[in-house]
C-alpha cells in the first residue's frame, strides 16, 4: 500500500538506536465485538503498523537492540488451516520471517516462556501502559520477576519507561511515501466531498449523503471513512461530532459535512460547510465569510519555526473581532479573549495532527510555556468554526443572540503539510471560496 518492507525496518533501526540497552514491547490492538458473536473490521494499532505492516491479531512485537541474535521478534497466532477457513489467512511463524523480516518468531501462546530472554540483559523495559489491563499485568508480572532476581545476576530492567515519548516524535514528522499515502486518503476524500456538494438537495437526508461520500471512498480504494461521517444539517451543525444523520435536509440549510477517507491507515479529514439551494442568507453569508478569512489568516501561520498554537491564536482573533463587528459580542478584544468569552461560539482548537490516527500522536507542549515548533513534514488540519445553537447562552455581560442568527453552524477544515519555506494545502481541490459553492 505504498510503504516499503525497508522503510518499516529503518523505522525500527531508528528507534533501537534511541532506546539504548533497553528492551520495547508493542501489542497488537484488540478484536472488538459489534455484537453478540459478531466483530467489527480488524483494525491495527498505529504504533504496532508503524513499526511492522503486520495486520493481524493477537500479537506481540519485541525489539532488543542489546541481544546477540534476535532485534526484532513477533509473536503470533501460528497457522491454522480450520481457523483460517473461517476467519482468514495467517502469516504464520515462517511467514513472519520470510515477509515482515523478524529475526526470530514464535507462536503467541510461548509469549511467556521467551520474552524473559529478551529482558533479562535489558537496563529497561519501554512499554506504554495502555488500555489493555490484562496485557499490561502480564508485562509488570515480567518485571517483577526479573527486579526479585537482579541481586543475584546484577542485570535486569531496573525501569519502565514508556514507548511514546521516543517514538510519536518519529511519527510526527511525515516520510515521503507517508505523504504519498496522506495524499491518496485527502484525495479520495476531496472526490467525495464534491460528490457530495453536487449531489445533495432539499428533501434529500443526511445518510443519503453520507451514503455518497462512503461509497466515493470505497469505489476509489479506501478502506472506508477515518472516523464516523458527519453530515450535518441546519442546527445539526452546532453539534460538534453529529453522527446520527437522520434529519431530512430542507430548502434554506446550512450543510456541513465533517468527512474523510482512510487509506492504507493514513487519514484525510476535510470539513466544508455550504448553502443547499446555493444561495446564503444574509446572516449565513456573514458567518461564513468571518470564518473563511479565519481559516485563510490562521493558515498563513503555518510555517516551520512558528510555534504550534500560533495558528490557533491567529483564528481566534479573527472570529473575535468579526463577531464584535457583527454586533454578537462587545467589548475590549484583548479582554474577551483572556476572559474566554467567545466560547459559547467557538469552543475548541484549531486543529491536531494527522496521520495513521485521525487525531494524532505526538506533543503540541515543551513544558507549560513553550510550545512546539512546526517543522517540515508535519501534518495538521486548520479547522475554524462558529456555532450559534439555537439554544445558546452569551457569556456573561454579553448581548443576547437575537433569532435570526440561531441555528447557524460553520465548519471550514484543511489538511495542511508544513514545508521547507511555508505549507501546502494537500486538501485545495475541496472549493471553499463563495464564489465557487454558490
Amino acid at each position: 500500500m505504498g510503504i516499503e518492507w525497508s522503510e518499516y525496518r529503518q523505522r525500527r533501526e531508528k528507534l533501537m538506536e534511541k532506546m539504548g540497552k533497553g528492551t520495547a514491547i508493542f501489542r497488537s490492538a484488540p478484536t472488538s465485538v459489534m455484537h453478540n458473536d459478531v466483530e467489527y473490521v480488524f483494525r491495527q494499532d498505529s504504533d504496532f503498523f508503524y513499526l511492522t505492516g503486520f495486520n493481524e491479531p493477537e500479537a506481540v512485537a519485541v525489539l532488543a537492540p542489546h541481544h546477540e541474535e534476535h532485534r526484532f521478534i513477533l509473536f503470533i497466532q501460528p497457522k491454522d488451516p480450520e481457523k483460517e477457513t473461517w476467519t482468514g489467512y495467517r502469516c504464520g511463524v515462517e511467514g513472519a520471517k520470510e515477509k515482515y523480516s523478524a529475526d526470530e518468531a514464535y507462536p503467541i501462546a510461548e509469549l511467556d516462556e521467551k520474552l524473559p530472554q529478551y529482558l533479562k540483559k535489558a537496563d529497561r523495559i519501554y512499554y506504554h501502559l495502555g488500555r489493555d489491563k490484562h496485557f499490561n499485568d502480564v508485562i509488570l508480572s515480567h518485571w517483577q520477576s526479573l527486579m526479585a532476581t537482579y541481586p543475584k545476576r546484577g542485570t535486569g530492567p531496573v525501569a519502565i519507561e514508556d514507548t511514546n515519548h521516543i517514538l510519536h516524535p518519529m511519527r510526527q514528522v511525515k516520510s515521503a511515501s507517508e505523504l504519498g499515502m496522506l495524499r491518496q486518503a485527502m484525495d479520495i476524500s476531496a472526490s467525495a466531498h464534491n460528490r457530495a456538494r453536487e449531489f445533495v438537495k432539499a428533501g434529500h437526508y443526511e445518510y443519503q449523503i453520507q451514503a455518497e461520500i462512503e461509497h466515493t471512498f470505497r469505489l476509489h480504494g479506501g478502506m472506508g471513512p477515518a472516523y464516523p461521517s458527519i453530515v450535518a444539517s441546519g442546527s445539526n451543525a452546532c453539534i460538534l461530532h453529529y453522527i446520527e444523520n437522520n434529519r431530512q435536509i430542507q430548502e434554506n440549510d446550512l450543510l456541513l459535512i465533517d468527512a474523510g477517507c482512510s487509506y492504507g491507515y493514513y487519514n484525510g479529514d476535510i470539513t466544508r460547510t455550504f448553502p443547499v439551494n446555493g444561495k446564503f442568507t444574509g446572516e449565513q453569508k456573514a458567518i461564513y465569510e468571518l470564518v473563511l478569512e479565519a481559516q485563510l489568516k490562521a493558515i498563513e501561520s503555518v510555517k516551520p519555526g512558528n510555534p504550534y498554537n500560533e495558528f490557533h491564536d491567529m483564528a481566534v482573533c479573527v472570529l473575535v473581532q468579526g463577531l464584535i463587528d457583527l454586533g454578537l459580542l462587545k467589548g475590549d478584544l484583548e479582554e474577551i479573549i483572556k476572559e474566554e468569552k467567545y466560547k459559547p461560539f467557538y469552543m475548541h482548537k484549531t486543529g491536531h495532527w494527522l496521520g495513521l490516527d485521525v487525531h494524532d500522536v505526538g506533543v503540541y507542549k515543551q513544558g507549560e510555556e513553550t510550545w512546539l515548533p512546526l517543522e517540515a513534514g508535519h501534518v495538521l488540519t486548520v479547522e475554524p468554526g462558529i456555532y450559534i445553537g439555537p439554544d445558546i447562552k452569551p457569556a456573561e455581560g454579553q448581548p443576547e443572540i437575537p433569532e435570526r442568527w440561531r441555528g447557524i453552524g460553520i465548519r471550514i477544515e484543511d489538511d495542511i503539510l508544513v514545508t521547507e519555506t511555508g505549507h501546502e494545502v494537500l486538501t485545495a481541490a475541496v472549493p471553499k471560496a463563495i464564489d465557487d459553492i454558490v
